[in-house]
């Protein structure tokens, strides 16, 4: 028997990052987009005006934290407020809200990090481009 396996195209991708910028635009924040792959590689970047630069690699960790952990890396934050410091050791481990998996039929396609903005701000930008990909 032969699956079939979804991934996310180029056009996923941009309508994914439209949206997130929308919700980013829609309330004047400043923030980096970036989505990846189910391996964790960048497919697209978008950095809006006026953002600052150390947000476009916090955004890509984000992206891949979420994917490479198969969660939000908010779970991650959490683990680490409750006091598991183990998590910080964990290889790639971002535990900063604002990373989101994308997952369709229970298939990890890839990821949105967002960064730029408090932390459950870039995690509403992130929903924001999700919920375009994969309306509820």
């Amino acid at each position: 028997m032969v699956s079939t396996k979804n991934f996310l195209t180029l056009e996923d991708a941009k309508l994914v990052a439209a949206a997130a910028e929308a919700e980013a635009l829609r309330n004047n924040w400043p923030v980096v987009i970036a989505i990846v792959d189910e391996g964790g590689h960048l497919i697209y970047l978008q950095r809006l005006d006026n953002t600052q630069i150390g947000s476009v690699d916090v955004a890509i960790q984000k992206a891949r934290s979420a994917i490479a952990f198969r969660r939000p890396t908010k779970i991650l934050e959490e683990q680490i407020n409750q006091g598991h410091l183990r998590y910080l050791g964990l290889p790639g481990a971002i535990p900063i809200e604002g990373g989101l998996p994308i997952v369709f039929k229970d298939q990890f396609l890839g990821a949105i990090g967002v960064s730029g903005v408090r932390s459950h701000q870039d995690a509403q930008i992130a929903q924001a481009g999700i919920d375009a990909l994969l309306p509820q």
